[in-house]
């Protein structure tokens, strides 16, 4: 294939996951990630309910906001997401995504978002088959598939969850489809592989010295 008929490389957006981040410095540490090559934020949100883990609300939402236009991408791993949503919609988020196995009203969250001005997303835990996100599916813009359980550390990176990732990419569904969990330099490649479009990643950035070089780790498997 000549140069000039070569097709063009995809380019993976990455998404430095704050909640790995120094928070005593968070606005610095923002700063270093985007100057880095960051395209987005990833802001994890846990209620101690839905999953074990209890993190932040909307008020860290509002807090970062004030320090960057980037785009910030919510996921809203909480039992109750429609009583919520309005609260991060008002603290800036772009991005909205709630578990499709949250006990709620999942269409009337997804809806609050889209009249919210804000990008829709449905996440999907790694047991979680794709059939149960289909009705859903023209209603978002982002498919967010897990990669590991959410709320437990320690976890490695589940490979057998790309098979989704390739099955809604052939299906040609044409919205940003993202993946969270174990994300590293040693798996990225096969997740860019399969075909995804955002990658997640917490301590495979924030926990390098040199963000920059750490993103460009990331992006190696494009």
């Amino acid at each position: 294939m000549s140069p000039d008929t070569a097709a063009p490389i995809r380019t993976v957006k990455i998404a430095p996951s704050i909640l790995s981040a120094d928070f005593a410095n968070l606005e610095a540490e923002i700063r270093d990630v985007l100057e880095g090559g960051a395209d987005l934020l990833h802001l994890d949100v846990m209620d101690g309910h839905f999953v074990p883990n209890l993190t932040f609300g909307a008020p860290v939402v509002k807090s970062v906001r004030k320090v960057t236009d980037a785009v910030l991408d919510c996921h809203l791993m909480i039992d109750n997401p429609v009583k919520y949503i309005p609260d991060f919609l008002k603290a800036g988020a772009d991005w909205i995504s709630v578990q499709v196995e949250a006990p709620d009203d999942i269409a009337k969250a997804i809806q609050l978002i889209r009249d919210g001005g804000a990008l829709a997303g449905i996440v999907l835990n790694p047991d979680t088959p794709l059939d149960r996100i289909r009705p859903h599916l023209d209603h978002v813009g982002l498919v967010l598939v897990m990669s590991v359980f959410p709320g437990f550390g320690g976890q490695s990176f589940m490979p057998e969850v790309l098979d989704k990732v390739r099955e809604l990419k052939a299906s040609g569904w044409p919205g940003e489809i993202s993946i969270d969990g174990g994300i590293a330099e040693a798996t990225a490649p096969q997740a860019i592989d399969a075909g995804v479009d955002v990658m997640v990643a917490g301590t495979a950035v924030f926990g390098r010295p040199d963000r920059a070089a750490a993103i460009r780790a990331l992006r190696k498997g494009a």
